[in-house]
């Protein structure tokens, strides 16, 4: 035994320590958490690969994990930033422009060089991180900033039957929560606050704050000027509810954009733009008298009365560097023309369509001085660029001491989870008289979740009990994501199942062909009215048949069972038909719905204007024999089924009336500033 080890084995006992070392974990992100986490497990010697010291006689012997080989398997996409570098210390500045995962496999190898690291600067949605590499691990940890990515994994790790340790900061705050599918709750079983949204007439017509005039820049003007254009973007949705004459003047100011764009260029660009936007625009609201009753009209500003140099490109250079300071109107329109020249030569050079990242200065700087430039037209105050960033981007600052603290409370969860793992594993290993696997532990209690884990939190409110503790939760029955039961669908080589083919498999599962329908990505591929589709491949329909895809059953019987849900895997074998793995399959009965209620929570913000804060509901799609899709509206993905078995087939509906989309209710068109929820971590 090494010198480093005999603390580890003191505090935590040698079987345990042993099965630390022996242990092969996942650990997706490598930014302020992942940097800190991945410090820890090296120091304790995860994935190391346990070394008998001389004195084995004396050691009891030990049972071991899966046959695994030990390891820390580490993934990124990102690169290092200069703004990393104050709470990611795996990194220094040479690192910068270089991959997060690669540096910090370099630097974390320093502190144990026993342990070994493979280090993928890739993509965790990429194919080849399906359901078959996930289940190659005892523990994933996930360190991650955002929540598509968030449940991405934790969907994977339910259909692997790996645990997982999701841990995620907010300032001083944060959270650890372990999570295995059936034994707790998951990531998805509560549901995640959402980014707030705002009006597009606050938007477009009547901003009163800083950051209407920020998401004015950065979702309206930017994508007009450089990328997609508001006709061809899901970001803004005209309903009935909106006012007519004011839908068809917002048109006509974006169809004016669209010919100001083909100046690109030229000389007259700039000075183009900010007419148009500065003050042609405001022109036309301010002659809108009745909206600015008991307001202040804005004030419009043109080009030439503000040029004060002859070259504002060099100018506005000079300034941009200077982003901890509020620019004055000049210095903003010095900004403006010096981000606008910046972004037409990366528009000329190939860059056709771009989007906006807080972490692109030249973006940054073209939001920072168009929305200060629209702030002073409607006498809001101003903000530095470096104020800019933080409310553009949703960051949500990043504490080094929050970071540390989670990973290493991450790192003890995960010891619970080990022992748990381990403690099966021997207790399995010795059946009882009638062969039947035994329930409670080897210390003869009853077996609580994953080791006894426990949901952990930073509290920064409290200075008495800064870590605060509660039971993990129960799997939610009605979870879209964790209720369901996963199995592997296999395909065979260099073959192209079709509908027809899985039916039949599914048939000789208990399923009745006209009592089960088949979603992809929440598209209905088939179902009791979708005949037509039985003999089209998998790929045809959205089926991504080489791995990391799921395919959803449901069962639409009178006593429905819960969902299947298939995760896509190549097979062995040339030719054949599509099996399910495992062989037999237990479903439980589905849990009868819960009472829907019509009450609705809202926030007003400043102007007394709704604030939508409900999460997004889902939509299902149904795909027809043409490709075509339409729109099903549901709760959640699970309650397709349901809605599908609403229709009344004896009134003799048309099947095109059908499958129509329901009209939906009257809302007010809305813009929203960014994706996602909260923020945890800026990297």
């Amino acid at each position: 035994m090494q010198r480093r080890d005999r603390g580890l084995v003191q505090a935590l006992g040698l079987p345990l320590a042993k099965r630390v070392k022996d242990s092969r974990v996942l650990v997706v992100g490598a930014g302020g958490i992942g940097c800190e986490l991945l410090k820890n497990l090296v120091c304790s010697g995860f994935g190391s690969g346990y070394t008998q010291s001389s004195d084995a006689q004396e050691e009891a012997p030990v049972p071991t994990l899966l046959a695994r080989t030990p390891g820390i398997v580490l993934i990124d996409l990102d690169t290092i930033d200069l703004s990393n570098l104050n709470r990611q210390f795996l990194f220094r500045k040479q690192h910068i422009k270089k991959p997060k995962a690669i540096v910090a496999k370099e630097t974390a190898s320093q502190f144990n060089p026993t342990v070994n690291i493979d280090a993928h600067h890739g993509d965790i949605f990429d194919s080849q991180y399906d359901v078959d590499f996930f289940a190659g691990f005892d523990i994933v940890f996930n360190a991650l900033d955002n929540l598509k990515a968030r449940r991405h994994v934790n969907r994977m790790c339910l259909a692997a039957s790996v645990p997982l340790i999701e841990s995620g900061t907010t300032g001083f705050n944060g959270q650890v929560q372990a999570i295995q599918k059936g034994n707790t709750e998951c990531y998805d079983c509560n549901p995640k606050p959402v980014q707030k949204s705002f009006p597009i007439c606050t938007i477009r017509s009547t901003p009163s704050q800083p950051i209407h005039c920020i998401v004015w820049a950065k979702s309206y003007l930017f994508p007009e000027l450089f990328g997609t254009s508001e006709e061809d973007s899901t970001d803004v949705a005209v309903t009935d509810a909106d006012n007519a004459e004011e839908v068809v003047k917002l048109r006509e100011e974006a169809q004016a954009l669209k010919k100001i764009r083909s100046l690109m260029g030229t000389s007259e660009f700039a000075r183009a733009v900010f007419n148009k936007v500065f003050h042609d625009d405001v022109e036309r609201l301010r002659s809108m008298s009745e909206m600015w009753q008991n307001r202040t009209p804005p004030e419009p500003l043109t080009f030439d009365a503000l040029k004060a140099d002859t070259d504002l490109v060099k100018t506005g250079q000079a300034l941009s560097v200077q982003d901890q300071r509020v620019w004055t109107v000049e210095e903003n329109l010095a900004v403006f023309c010096y981000s606008l020249d910046a972004l037409c030569n990366r528009a000329q050079a190939g860059e056709h369509t771009m989007s906006f990242d807080k972490d692109d200065k030249d973006t940054l700087d073209f939001v920072s001085a168009a929305a200060n430039l629209r702030s002073h037209i409607f006498g809001i105050p101003a903000n530095s660029e470096w104020e800019i960033k933080q409310m553009a981007g949703n960051i949500i600052p990043a504490i080094a001491t929050s970071n540390a603290m989670t990973a290493s409370l991450s790192v003890m969860q995960s010891y619970k989870v080990l022992k748990s793992q381990a403690g099966k594993n021997e207790a399995m290993a010795k059946p009882t008289a009638n062969n039947s696997l035994p329930t409670t532990t080897l210390t003869g209690k009853d077996d609580p979740p994953l080791g006894g884990s426990k949901m952990v939190f930073l509290n920064s409110r409290s200075t008495e009990r800064v870590i605060a503790t509660q039971s993990l939760g129960q799997p939610n029955p009605r979870c879209p994501v964790c209720s369901p039961t996963y199995a592997r669908l296999l395909i065979p080589k260099e073959s192209n199942p079709t509908i027809s083919q899985l039916v039949s498999e599914l048939e000789s599962k208990g399923y009745q062909r006209d009592e089960l329908s088949i979603s992809v990505q929440d598209n209905v591929i088939y179902d009791v009215d979708l005949e037509e589709n039985l003999e089209r491949p998998l790929s045809e329909l959205g089926v991504n048949l080489s791995s990391n895809d799921f395919i959803t059953i449901m069962d639409d019987s009178d006593t429905p069972r819960v969902d299947l849900v298939l995760s896509t895997s190549p097979h062995t074998e040339q030719h054949g038909i599509p099996q399910i793995e495992p062989a037999e399959l237990h479903l439980p009965p589905k849990p009868a719905p819960e009472p829907t209620s019509d009450d609705t929570n809202g926030a007003i913000n400043d102007d007394d204007e709704p604030i939508e804060e409900v999460a997004p509901i889902s939509q299902a799609k149904r795909t027809e024999p043409n490709g075509n899709h339409v729109q099903i509206d549901s709760a959640q993905p699970s309650d397709v089924a349901g809605e599908k078995r609403k229709r009344d087939l004896e009134e003799g509906i048309e099947s095109t009336q059908k499958r129509a989309k329901p009209e939906a209710p009257a809302v007010e068109a809305r813009v929203t500033a960014d994706e996602g929820a909260i923020l945890v971590d800026d990297e």
